[in-house]
């Protein structure tokens, strides 16, 4: 079962690490990172890297795909060598799948039209742009296209997807091999709990879109 992430420049690190260490640990899962120009990618925060090895062309027949967002994301909006691959991709893949604000880039590439999709909070109402239908849950399973909302959530959609894969007994020891057990010391990690004073620090951070 071959995993490909798409990286490019600016991506956010948890949107595609989270996922990986999820999927990663399936049975016969082969993760491999993909990219338009391999190489050293740099995250949104400038400060680590991946290095990815594999460009588009040497994955051709992925079983799941897995775009992250991040501030490099407005750049991957056009029509070009990363939508191409998508769209080959998509239909032979078992699932085509997002984080965060990946999914403006599924959505930009044609791969959710007409689907149900989640995105981070502040980008939701993008997705209806590109013919796709908004949602605030933190995962949407749509046909075969699965989508997170903003960063953490791409934890929550990676384990769902265990969980179909691989049945909820296999995604529960991953659950627990990793200790996801979600305990925040603040009751702020949503759009709808932040008060106003949450908003107003948020502006003098680097967001993840």
């Amino acid at each position: 079962m071959q995993i490909a992430i798409v990286l490019y420049p600016g991506f956010t690190a948890l949107d595609a690490i989270g996922p990986y260490e999820v999927l990663g640990r399936l049975p016969e899962a082969d993760v491999v990172f993909v990219a338009e120009n391999p190489g050293l990618i740099l995250n949104d925060l400038g400060s680590l890297s991946v290095n990815v090895v594999h460009g588009f062309e040497e994955v051709p027949k992925p079983d799941i795909v897995l775009v992250g967002g991040g501030a490099g994301q407005a750049g991957q909006m056009a029509d070009g060598v990363l939508h191409a691959w998508l769209r080959a991709v998509d239909s032979s893949a078992t699932w085509m799948t997002s984080v965060c604000t990946g999914s403006l880039i599924l959505a930009a590439a044609g791969v959710l039209a007409g689907r149900r999709a989640t995105t981070h909070w502040g980008a939701l109402e993008q997705l209806a742009e590109f013919g796709v239908t908004p949602s605030k849950e933190r995962v949407v399973i749509d046909g075969h296209c699965a989508t997170g909302a903003g960063v953490s959530a791409g934890i929550d959609m990676a384990l769902t997807l265990a969980g179909l894969i691989a049945g909820d007994r296999v995604a529960q020891a991953v659950q627990l091999l990793i200790e996801y057990d979600p305990q925040p010391p603040y009751e702020a990690g949503s759009s709808d709990a932040a008060s106003d004073e949450v908003y107003d620090a948020l502006y003098g951070l680097v967001g993840p879109h």
